[in-house]
């Protein structure tokens, strides 16, 4: 994984107000800490930010006031819930050789017979990687699976250095029949023709 430069400036001013100046001003507030340092708070550029992030896991080559870079992975990152701008990044430090615990995506390839369907059990996967070498995504190649088959952790071709954090038995993905459409439409007119269950509350026996 190739780490994105950015220039950042330290900040001063904190709290709401200051942050909402920062955004208008195009920059993201952030902080960056880890390795023993105290917290130090940024203002990045809020498009180069931006881009960089669009990748998951995005380790950062970060430079402070025109000082030595230094890598730092985007730990937690604040977006607007509307707009989905970025509004704050927390940022931490990481060394080149260094192991870290990060989420990666599960991304299913291969072709299967419309007969059979993909319930994937899980999205993502904790991996113990090299903080310089994190993969994007875990591909699971379906060709070729039977209904009633099932992937779990061990069945994974992990990237070359990578750890799985969980149980080898850890389910991924299982594969099950596509039901017909008459059994849709019966389970439709099941749920449609059902009563209501009506709570009904309990009388107390006078004494």
């Amino acid at each position: 994984m190739s780490e994105s430069k950015i220039a950042a400036v330290s900040r001063t001013e904190f709290g709401k107000g200051a942050a909402r100046r920062t955004r208008r001003a195009g920059l993201v507030p952030a902080v960056i800490y880890g390795h023993g340092t105290d917290p130090v708070h940024l203002s990045l550029p809020g498009h180069e930010l931006l881009l960089a992030l669009r990748v998951a896991n995005a380790v950062l080559e970060i430079s402070i006031d025109g000082a030595k870079t230094q890598l730092a992975l985007a730990k937690q990152v604040q977006r607007d819930p509307i707009r989905s701008d970025i509004e704050h990044v927390d940022l931490v430090i990481v060394r080149k050789g260094e192991k870290v615990t990060v989420e990666v995506a599960l991304v299913v390839v291969g072709t299967h017979p419309a007969d059979r369907m993909i319930l994937m059990d899980q999205q993502t996967i904790a991996l113990e990687v090299e903080a310089t070498h994190i993969p994007t995504s875990v591909e699971i190649d379906v060709t070729g699976l039977e209904i009633g088959d099932t992937v779990a952790a061990k069945d994974l071709k992990l990237p070359q250095g990578a750890v799985f954090s969980g149980e080898p038995e850890d389910l991924m993905l299982s594969v099950a029949a596509t039901p017909s459409q008459e059994a849709l439409d019966a389970e439709l007119a099941g749920d449609a023709g059902a009563a209501p269950v009506v709570a009904t509350p309990e009388v107390a026996e006078e004494a």
